[in-house]
């Protein structure tokens, strides 16, 4: 099937990614224009609730290369010297011992805003996407398990510029549909709805304009705040409209539509699988995922939830908690599997282009010290398979954020409350 000149120009990163070029005649394409590198990727995986300390993190004492994996990560033994486990990272303004997934990303003081009692920032997935989801369908991507139950505003792991939880699919059959179902809607109709929407939205930006004059300082905040958001769906209609003709591309293995039923266990696996599918067709190349909790260790046989899990002591408590531990160091070894077996056009994998980022704001119960947080991926450049643990037991996990940006090619100077990158990982 020939390639038109349009769907090319269209965004020459994004033909990189595509896994079956070779098919539809990607040496010639490659003769004419310079292809160098397949593009980067990043994908920040939160559990939620923490980890059974005991037996999750390395002994302190065994830094570097030479640590003993602990039991709880032992399905990922094979991948050792793929992964990087940290220790003694967190966040300098965490007091919400329940949001683990609302600061997590951002760093964010609650308080930062005088006046306010909740205030939050800018997530790192986002700001990647926002440098990253140029030549893609969808800016990023934001997936919410079954059973990923929490607390805090939004309950989300993305949040906007503007410090707003960014909105989330909570199933694998909705993520599916989102990826890989066209529209059927004839064109015409979709150019003309489109049209209506953005007609509507000049309307309301009028009459918005039109209550600014007398408002006091708080009000016109509160104004600027709406006009953003404006502006934010103004964004949104044009990427929309930009991809308005463009069929979305299957990827080289079918997928299948998952079914309804799916929590848990299942949920995780099957969400990997449309991660990695969608990746192999550049749909987009920023993902966030707030991991099952009840649902995942219901699937394990659990009958207690997720909160009381996460008081365990000993005992069936504390079993669950290890098991699910287990589970997720399982789960993520298939999922490196995935991305291993997945190659780019010019040769190299997924993994080797992607950053991958699991943890917790949490440490356990309740603890907000020493933030459990493993890395893995070779788009960042870290040099993987130790063991490291900071040595000011306060450093910020924005520190993580920055460093993993940085050598993704973001170009960013600071985030959060970071105060430099970990230059650790890179050595």
């Amino acid at each position: 099937m020939p390639i038109s000149r349009r769907s090319f120009l269209r965004s020459s990163s994004a033909l990189v990614a595509l896994p079956a070029l070779e098919s539809v005649g990607f040496a010639k394409l490659a003769s004419a224009v310079s292809v160098t590198t397949a593009p980067k990727r990043m994908v920040f995986l939160s559990m939620g609730w923490g980890v059974t300390k005991e037996s999750w993190f390395p002994k302190l004492d065994q830094v570097g290369r030479g640590y003993d994996l602990p039991k709880n990560l032992a399905p990922l033994a094979r991948y050792k010297d793929d992964i990087t486990i940290l220790q003694n990272l967190q966040h300098k303004y965490s007091t919400e011992a329940h949001w683990g997934s609302t600061f997590w990303l951002t760093g964010a003081n609650r308080y930062g805003v005088p006046g306010q009692s909740f205030h939050n920032s800018i997530s790192a997935d986002q700001v990647a996407a926002e440098q990253f989801g140029r030549d893609t369908r969808f800016t990023s991507v934001q997936l919410n398990g079954k059973g990923a139950n929490g607390h805090g505003p939004g309950s989300s792991l993305a949040w906007s510029r503007q410090g707003k939880p960014v909105a989330g699919l909570d199933t694998p059959v909705a993520l599916y549909h989102k990826l890989f179902s066209d529209d059927t809607t004839p064109l015409e109709q979709r150019q003309a709805m489109l049209k209506k929407r953005r007609s509507v939205l000049d309307s309301v930006l009028e009459d918005a304009k039109s209550t600014q004059k007398g408002l006091n300082a708080t009000d016109r905040d509160k104004v600027d705040e709406y006009f953003q958001s404006i502006r934010d769906i103004e964004i949104r209609l044009s990427k929309e409209e930009q991809w308005l003709d463009v069929p979305k591309r299957l990827p080289q293995d079918p997928v299948k539509e998952p079914l309804a039923s799916l929590q848990g266990y299942e949920e995780v696996k099957v969400m990997y699988d449309l991660m990695a599918a969608a990746m192999q067709v550049d749909a987009t190349r920023v993902f966030t995922y707030r991991m099952p909790t009840d649902t995942l260790i219901q699937s394990l046989g659990a009958t207690i939830t997720s909160h009381n899990m996460s008081h365990y002591a000993q005992g069936e408590r504390r079993q669950i908690s290890e098991k699910r531990d287990e589970t997720h160091a399982e789960l993520i070894a298939y999922f490196i599997d995935k991305l291993k077996a997945s190659k780019e056009a010019d040769g190299s994998s997924l993994y080797d282009n992607i950053s991958i980022a699991f943890g917790s704001n949490i440490n356990s119960i309740h603890y907000l010290t020493n933030c459990p947080t493993l890395i893995t991926g070779g788009g960042a450049g870290v040099k993987h398979g130790r063991h490291l643990v900071m040595d000011d037991r306060k450093t910020p996990l924005c520190n993580l954020w920055l460093s993993l940006l940085k050598g993704s090619g973001v170009d960013v100077k600071s985030h959060g409350d970071s105060t430099g990158t970990i230059d650790e990982l890179f050595v």
